[in-house]
């Protein structure tokens, strides 16, 4: 049997290991050279080429995870998605976003498109309806996330794949928030799955990185233009994260299940006014998410009820942290307003149903009790 068609623990702790021929260590060697033989070799090699042997055989981990031919690393998640974006998108051609998504990549499309003479869309939903009736006669990629960053929506991954074939589209999706451990896009038709690498691939929150994850044809794509950016990650980074990645099943397996008991939890909670969670029965696209999902994923948001000031409760936590970012082994939780979607306008976030007050929790592997406990007592000294 190939190793990437093996379980998902297996491909993580062994899929992308560098060879050590010299000394048979057991974990990959590193090769910190920026410089190699160019003469009578089959393979130039170069960082900002994307195939110094770290990260050429970390990629085979990447790809084996989301059941694609190959992938590219990126030195984070926004190195990889406009990558990605730049390499299917010229001039007079438009993209189709959905409203839902992370505030950086919806603030790259306003900012950056203007200035490339390229065409976009935000869906005035995420119904697959909400994309078709977007399309333009210039369309050249459709770009979802689910589920979404902070709301937790769910698109429809085979409707949206199924309308970009028939159509003659590419699609794109943000897989961050599910990881490959939760949801592989490819297996319902998706073109091209991007990660914010710093998330659960890195899962100790120490590294910046990003990913997408393709066909050969698609990726040579990328490569072209992503090789004149240069947004290659050092050796040493891509080493710590083919060793951060080799936990990964385990560590996304137990915050996901922390997540469930934490939503349920707290959807019963007299201080909670609203739970955003695909694995909660009341959540809107809860079968939809059971159907494209292995599991709900480790990430809820949820807002206080009127009276508690979502800042001063933050600022009463002892054991989860009040910090940037996600999917490290600690919970955290933050302010998207301030933080994530900060970027965003007032009105855009209001208009994609991001309230000032929501918080969004990144559950990580503490005893699910220990999580309860800090929440409770933080409640309590600002009654």
């Amino acid at each position: 049997m190939k190793l990437d068609k093996q379980g998902l623990n297996t491909i993580c702790a062994h899929l992308g290991e560098v060879p050590d021929d010299q000394f048979k260590g057991a974990v990959s060697p590193i090769y910190l050279s920026s410089s190699y033989e160019f003469m009578d070799v089959d393979v130039k090699r170069y960082p900002r080429y994307f195939n110094t042997p770290n990260q050429e055989y970390l990629v085979k981990k990447i790809a084996g995870l989301e059941q694609t031919e190959t992938a590219m690393i990126f030195g984070s998640g926004m190195a990889a998605i406009s990558h990605m974006f730049l390499a299917f998108l010229e001039a007079g051609d438009h993209i189709i976003v959905q409203n839902t998504l992370y505030g950086g990549t919806t603030n790259f499309i306003r900012e950056e498109f203007p200035k490339l003479n390229i065409e976009f869309t935000f869906t005035n939903g995420y119904k697959v309806e909400d994309f078709e009736a977007a399309i333009k006669p210039n369309t050249k990629l459709i770009h979802i996330e689910t589920p979404s960053n902070p709301l937790l929506t769910i698109t429809d991954i085979k409707a949206i794949a199924k309308l970009g074939k028939q159509k003659n589209i590419v699609t794109s999706i943000d897989n961050t928030f599910a990881s490959p451990v939760n949801q592989n896009p490819a297996q319902f038709g998706i073109d091209l799955i991007m990660h914010s690498a710093t998330k659960y691939f890195g899962g100790h929150s120490d590294i910046c990185a990003g990913a997408v994850a393709g066909s050969k044809i698609h990726m040579d794509k990328i490569w072209n233009v992503s090789k004149n950016y240069g947004g290659s990650l050092s050796d040493f980074t891509v080493w710590m994260l083919e060793r951060s990645m080799k936990t990964m099943g385990l560590r996304v397996k137990a915050q996901t299940k922390n997540a469930n008991k934490m939503a349920k939890w707290l959807d019963k909670q007299t201080f909670v006014k609203q739970v955003y969670y695909p694995g909660l029965k009341s959540h809107p696209e809860h079968k939809l998410a059971k159907a494209q999902m292995k599991g709900f994923g480790a990430m809820l948001s949820f807002e206080l009820i009127d009276h508690i000031d979502s800042n001063q409760f933050m600022k009463q936590l002892n054991l989860i942290k009040a910090s940037m970012s996600l999917a490290g082994v600690e919970s955290t939780m933050l302010s998207p307003t301030q933080t994530s979607h900060a970027l965003l306008t007032a009105e855009q976030r209001a208009d994609i149903g991001i309230a000032d007050g929501l918080i969004r929790f990144s559950v990580g592997i503490e005893e699910a009790k220990d999580l309860k406990a800090d929440i409770t007592q933080a409640i309590n000294t600002i009654k």
